[in-house]
């Protein structure tokens, strides 16, 4: 397996385990193969190491010296502590840029929620974590504050994953339609530039699907 174009071998390496984490291949407290990896993904070990610590950083691993890596078990208390946190900075990030989105901008973003439509009617989860980041990305990069992008990307990498692994997919189906109900809302109170009910909903809605799934 070859990594695609322009995206480094870490990235790589730590996108395929990830995926692994998030579709159930990988279990909670299972210990990660390193060499089997690199046999698979026809990478040596430093790429791969550099993809595990990330990936420990991130909260998606446990390192221990001399035992090496196990997939971190979920912590419901810490992942709905971690979606409230994202709600109130997601939504100061919103507020901030509410004068500097452009129609493109508005468009494209109309365009992803049309895209998570399909995701969710196929089940396609992968799809839709990376298209709702997306989603979310268009605006919190034009708040003019990296400090606050720099939080959020951190914060998100730490458990946003582990809320679209489930075992109950029609069950996270539906939920995700809500959560994309939300999307096409949040939208709107960005055409209307009405902050304060953009606030609001932004601060609910990272804790649709803790509140559902956990």
């Amino acid at each position: 397996m070859q990594a695609p174009k322009y995206q480094s071998l870490k990235d790589h390496v730590y996108e395929y385990i990830a995926q692994k984490i998030q579709d159930g291949t990988l279990l909670p407290n299972q210990k990660v193969n390193e060499a089997e990896i690199c046999k698979k993904l026809d990478i040596s070990r430093t790429p791969t190491r550099e993809a595990l610590f990330q990936l420990s950083s991130d909260n998606l691993l446990d390192y221990l010296p001399r035992r090496g890596f196990t997939v971190k078990a979920f912590d419901p208390k810490k992942k709905l502590d971690f979606s409230r946190i994202i709600g109130v900075l997601d939504a100061l990030a919103a507020t901030l840029c509410i004068e500097q989105l452009s129609d493109s901008d508005m468009k494209a973003m109309e365009g992803i929620v049309d895209k998570i439509d399909l995701d969710i009617s196929h089940q396609h989860f992968l799809d839709y974590y990376m298209d709702q980041y997306n989603f979310h990305d268009i605006y919190i990069k034009k708040c003019d504050n990296p400090v606050l992008i720099e939080t959020l990307n951190s914060l998100k990498n730490s458990f946003i994953r582990q809320s679209y692994a489930s075992e109950d997919k029609q069950k996270l189906a539906d939920v995700l339609k809500e959560v994309n109900a939300e999307h096409r809302k949040i939208l709107e109170l960005f055409r209307s530039k009405d902050k304060e009910a953009l606030e609001c909903t932004l601060k609910h809605h990272w804790r649709i699907i803790d509140t559902e799934m956990l």
